[in-house]
């Protein structure tokens, strides 16, 4: 059944789990809004930070609601995904994120970013550089980065660095090779699991902004999504689309658990 089928099917007027959701819809629960508190005051501070959690929890979309908060005449924000490169092409990466032409050898695009970000402070723009899934940086591109911090002999911080990535990075920066980057970074943040009030609340919440003026999971469901899903946004978005379409397909107004059950069994890890 299309998601345009089972949309009709319970009167709503978007697919209610879609992953375009605008930045200043966002939903996150108030442990994730403390989280994005503690962001913005560390960027304030102009500071470093180590920012970890399970996949799908929510790293993403912290990051965006940290890109919605800031006020961007003083932040200049520059987000880079891609970190199975070594140092040059890391770097060349980052160029080109900046909206620089990227020179040729390692030295000269380390020497275009480090001097467009002493150009940016001589405008009070604060540079903030988001590294996502950085648990899969090369370790080359992880000795390098703390000499990308140091400007003015060490005097100044001219720039935010965020990295972001699994609990695997806090282990590989805990290693002895990698203390001169760890020992600059002293906003160390976790994403922690989602209570099963936080899954309601999320799942009423994209119903409602898709239309839904009533309850479409009884309640005993809402606590079998929140246990299938492990606190992942993605998993909750997944099971429950596919249970409302289940449900669309039997002609039933109402997800019951033991339909969420059947549909939680029938889309197994190797099916994913």
């Amino acid at each position: 059944m299309t998601a345009e089928a089972f949309s009709r099917h319970f009167a709503l007027s978007d697919p209610p789990f879609s992953k375009e959701v605008p930045d200043s819809e966002l939903w996150l629960p108030p442990s994730k809004q403390t989280l994005v508190d503690e962001l913005c005051d560390a960027v304030e501070r102009r500071t470093q930070v180590l920012l970890i959690g399970e996949p799908g929890m929510g790293k993403t979309c912290v990051l965006r609601a940290l890109r919605h908060r800031l006020p961007q005449p003083a932040f200049r924000l520059t987000y880079c995904h891609n970190a199975t490169l070594g140092r040059r092409d890391f770097y060349r990466q980052l160029c080109v994120a900046l909206g620089l032409a990227p020179a040729g050898t390692a030295a000269a695009v380390f020497y275009a970013v480090s001097t467009h970000v002493e150009q940016l402070s001589r405008e009070r723009i604060h540079p903030v550089f988001l590294l996502d899934e950085a648990h899969l940086l090369h370790q080359d591109t992880l000795n390098h980065l703390h000499v990308l911090l140091n400007y003015e002999w060490d005097s100044r911080a001219l720039l935010s660095l965020i990295l972001v990535g699994l609990p695997d990075l806090k282990d590989r920066l805990e290693l002895r090779i990698n203390r001169s980057l760890y020992s600059r970074i002293h906003c160390r943040l976790t994403i922690e699991p989602m209570t099963v009030d936080d899954t309601a609340d999320y799942v009423r919440l994209r119903l409602h902004r898709a239309g839904g003026d009533r309850e479409l999971f009884a309640p005993d469901a809402l606590h079998l999504l929140h246990q299938a899903a492990g606190s992942s946004l993605r998993e909750i978005d997944r099971l429950a689309t596919a249970a409302l379409r289940e449900a669309a397909r039997r002609k039933k107004k109402l997800v019951e658990r033991d339909l969420l059950a059947r549909v939680v069994g029938e889309l197994t890890p190797a099916q994913v």
